[in-house]
């Protein structure tokens, strides 16, 4: 698992005009709890607004109204008019907000927090996951995709050391089991547009993209499977039976969206839309784990006068009511570009790389087809629940085998199964392997501080006795101080054991992290 360093920034509203705080809320280090407070300038102002008219004039949302540009004008004279022509002009401009934007962020402590939290990632040979809660509404319209450090180094969603995504911890919880599936199963939903014949050319390079048979020996390096069903411009009663109705694990939406409050609107079919809110039920309670919406405006937030509507991005909508992940755009993207990063996304996903990493990746093509001054690779914006590590995929590297969840080749009928109760709740185990431990990656979670993060397996066998099958189970202790018990069902002695393995018998109680826990009873169904 990646160290992860979450940064959060909120407005100080009693402390003045234009205050705000930035705050260390996960590191990957004891005691992070750095906080910086700042205030937003009258140079920041200027720069964005130069941004918005370039880039976003139909976005012309205040951070600071109060923020009056000075006088004497901070700005570098190449950023004052586009005179030295347009690719240049673009380029600056783009280089400049984004240096500006870093070195708002961090500055003070928080640099120390970022250098320190990157040190533990390099000492791992792994990446920094780096994540950003923005909890003032204006300040999410900002680019902070483009931040960069300084000239010469790359920005920070193209770093090569650090996944960058946003969150917000204000959510409906993440079931305790979420696991990494074994497929991409996609629902693509093709909605009303301007163009159709480019949504359905879009449909198939994606399905092209898709089938094992696109990507050469693709089983022999571990491509994930995929399966892909289209909507071409459903009813809403339609979209929501389909993910009723069958098990996806991805949403592509392709078409024409809409701000608004709760999430604006994506617009199905002339006269009928989706709500955003009516969209993030569904997803979240039919199990769907990454919506990737390639619409205009996902990512923008509404806006009334200048100021920013709480809440109204699409994506963070999602997000806020339960889907573990939502990627959109922040401003209109055309077509080519967006066939691109689809094409280089969803490969990266069947790649088995977490969905921050193969954003990254495709961000990265972006820039190299369409160059840095251009805009496609600063339009993709991610969100993933502060529960959700962004495993879509199971990896071969880091999973363990598993026996498959099958009865004994030839036999009639499955033999019985076995389950733990306790306090009255019973958990069936698997045919393979069922893990208990603290942390919600487990099978059976127990959160108490005693128990440790891997406690214990119950491991499933299928031996012959003669032409008899037999199904047993066994106990193995992995805990860091030995803090598993078990008693058979003859006697009340408990035994402690560390690091053995014991065969398990009906009726046989368990404990696990303290002798005062609840026991945990095992049991052989009936056939």
């Amino acid at each position: 698992m990646n160290p992860s360093l979450n940064l959060a920034v909120k407005r100080l509203v009693n402390a003045g005009p234009d205050h705000f705080a930035i705050c260390v809320f996960e590191a990957p280090y004891p005691g992070a709890r750095d906080i910086h407070d700042c205030v937003w300038s009258a140079e920041l102002t200027q720069i964005w607004r130069k941004w918005q008219e370039m880039f976003a004039p139909d976005s012309c949302i205040d951070i600071s109204p109060t923020a009056i540009p000075t006088t004497s004008n901070p700005l570098p004279n190449e950023l004052l008019s586009p005179t030295s022509g347009q690719m240049s002009y673009t380029s600056r401009l783009m280089q400049h907000l984004g240096i500006s934007l870093w070195r708002w962020l961090f500055d003070g402590p928080i640099l120390g927090s970022l250098e320190y939290s990157s040190g533990i990632a390099a000492g791992q040979n792994t990446r920094l996951r780096f994540r950003l809660e923005i909890r003032d509404p204006n300040l999410t319209a900002l680019p902070w995709e483009i931040m960069q450090r300084e000239v010469g180094q790359s920005a920070m969603s193209l770093s090569q050391n650090i996944l960058f995504s946003r969150t917000t911890n204000e959510v409906e919880p993440l079931p305790l089991r979420l696991r990494p599936d074994q497929s991409l199963n996609i629902l693509l939903v093709l909605g009303e547009d301007e163009n159709n014949l480019q949504l359905d050319r879009e449909a198939a390079i994606l399905e092209q993209t898709l089938s094992n048979g696109s990507i050469v020996g693709s089983h022999s390096q571990g491509y994930a499977p995929c399966t892909v069903k289209t909507l071409v411009q459903p009813t809403p009663q339609q979209l929501i039976q389909e993910l009723e109705t069958r098990n996806y694990n991805i949403l592509f939406y392709g078409g024409h969206g809409s701000r608004g409050p709760d999430g604006g609107f994506l617009h199905l079919r002339p006269g009928m839309r989706l709500n955003g809110m009516e969209l993030a039920q569904v997803l979240s309670h039919t199990g769907v784990k990454l919506a990737v919406l390639n619409a205009c405006w996902g990512a923008q937030p509404a806006a009334v006068n200048g100021q920013a509507t709480p809440c109204s991005s699409l994506i963070e909508v999602l997000i806020r009511n339960g889907v573990p992940a939502a990627l959109g755009m922040r401003d209109q993207i055309a077509d080519e570009e967006s066939l691109t990063f689809i094409h280089t996304f969803v490969q990266a996903l069947r790649r088995r790389l977490p969905i921050d990493h193969a954003v990254a990746e495709a961000r990265q093509h972006l820039l190299a087809v369409y160059r840095f001054n251009q805009l496609p690779w600063t339009l993709p914006v991610l969100y993933l629940h502060p529960e959700f590590d962004g495993e879509l995929i199971r990896s071969y590297e880091e999973g363990n085998t598993e026996l498959p969840e099958t009865s004994i080749p030839g036999m009639a009928s499955p033999l019985p199964m076995a389950c733990l109760r306790s306090a009255g709740i019973t958990y069936k185990l698997k045919t393979g392997v069922t893990r208990i431990g603290r942390t919600t990656d487990n099978d059976i979670v127990i959160p108490q501080p005693s128990v440790s993060r891997r406690q214990a397996e119950i491991l499933c066998r299928n031996t012959f006795t003669g032409a008899t099958p037999v199904r047993t189970y066994y106990l193995r202790e992995n805990s860091t101080y030995g803090t598993t018990w078990i008693s058979s069902s003859t006697n009340n002695d408990w035994q402690q054991i560390h690091h053995q393995e014991v065969l398990l018998e009906p009726g046989m109680q368990l404990k696990f992290g303290s002798r005062n826990s609840h026991p945990w009873e095992f049991m052989i169904e009936s056939s």
